[in-house]
């Protein structure tokens, strides 16, 4: 029987220790933190918040796995009327409708955009230079980068599209992702994997093939290899709670930089106590900007859309995320330019700045399915069935 170390109890480590169980190799998790989620936890308490709006995209491959393993759970769906109050920051005013030369670069008919052009040249081609700018801002939901406009046109292209697709991609795993993580854990134990949280690992074991499912700054040092980099955001993550009001948007795209806004208690109320809202938000900063700036961006928009919220506020949380937010590709490079999952030597890499495709956390998925694979050397491994 094959036995597997899987380094890591977030998204890409649960991922990892399932499909290798269900394969029937005998797997260990190991996990630093007291809990296991990695990014993906939820919060306990009153206010049930993620690190950083955290939506789950319906188009990516990562969908269908856990829907065959019963694993999706309820969903919270956003009702009509709070997807009506979507709003769009647009030269200091808030919208209801985008610019209209932003829609020229969503039709269909628009042919894919080129790898190694930026995206701010390519869609100015397309649409002028305020239809560009608009677009990469709105593409930021699913960046979290401080100049969308400067990455590859096609990586940009990408996102711009699932993000603004009819019906939404976007969906919600009811009572925040730590509910998704528990069905997760609850399938891996179910398996027979065997999970350590507070265990650290300093030093690979040379006994068995490993999966370093962490980020890659950690990665880095615990492989010790300097080629291991890649570039991601930095991201100021606002959290609050504010007093339920009538008339509050649904959620706010600033076209004028890139950020988003969202109040998640729109689509499930068990996020906070009755008569509250929980409101999420990223608003991503630049080298030369600090957390100071990103908040007062947030507060710009927060003063747009949800009025008389200082005074509505119960409980609010700031912080900084830099490189935890995915992967950006630069003109130039795809994610298959990005570190190999395969280290050699029986070291494989999962996470969501490595070599395999999708979107934020579909990365994790599929490069957990390919070094599971990978691993166990079955190219042909059924990955699709539980």
């Amino acid at each position: 029987m094959h036995r597997i170390t899987v380094i890591g109890g977030g998204l890409a480590g649960l991922t990892a220790a399932i499909t290798a169980a269900e394969a029937g190799a005998r797997v260990t998790v190991y996990e630093a933190h007291h809990t296991l989620g990695g990014r993906a936890r939820t919060a306990d308490g009153p206010y049930r918040t993620n690190e950083g709006p955290h939506a789950l995209y319906n188009g990516g491959p990562h969908w269908a796995w856990l829907k065959q393993r019963g694993l999706l759970g309820p969903l919270a769906p956003i009702p009509p009327l709070e997807a009506a109050r979507l709003r769009l920051r647009y030269r200091g005013a808030l919208r209801r409708t985008p610019p209209f030369a932003m829609l020229r670069l969503l039709r269909r008919g628009l042919g894919p955009a080129p790898v190694d052009v930026d995206f701010r040249t390519w869609a100015t081609g397309v649409a002028g230079e305020e239809g560009a700018r608009a677009a990469a801002h709105y593409a930021a939901v699913a960046l979290f980068h401080h100049d969308p406009g400067a990455l590859s046109a096609a990586f940009v292209q990408e996102r711009l599209r699932r993000a603004t697709k009819l019906p939404p991609e976007a969906h919600y795993p009811r009572g925040g992702w730590g509910a998704l993580v528990d069905r997760m854990a609850a399938r891996a134990w179910n398996l027979g994997v065997r999970m350590e949280t507070l265990a650290r690992v300093d030093t690979l074991p040379t006994d068995t093939p490993v999966v370093v499912a962490t980020s890659l700054d950690a990665a880095r040092r615990l492989l010790r290899d300097d080629s291991l980099t890649w570039p991601g955001g930095r991201t100021v993550l606002v959290d609050l709670a504010v007093r339920a009001r009538r008339g509050d948007a649904f959620a706010v795209s600033d076209l004028d930089h890139p950020g988003w806004i969202e109040r998640f208690t729109a689509q499930d109320r068990t996020l906070a106590p009755a008569g509250e809202q929980l409101i999420q938000g990223q608003i991503p900063i630049g080298p030369g900007q600090s957390k100071a700036d990103g908040v007062a961006r947030a507060e710009q928009l927060l003063d747009l859309a949800f009025e008389g919220w200082r005074d509505r506020v119960t409980w609010r949380r700031e912080a900084v995320a830099q490189n935890r937010t995915g992967a950006v590709d630069l003109p130039g490079t795809t994610w298959r330019d990005r570190p190999a999952v395969d280290r050699g030597d029986g070291v494989y890499l999962a996470g969501d700045q490595v070599a395999a495709p999708g979107v934020l956390s579909e990365v994790s998925f599929t490069s957990a399915l390919t070094a599971v694979s990978l691993a166990l050397g079955r190219q042909g491994l059924d990955l699709k069935h539980a």
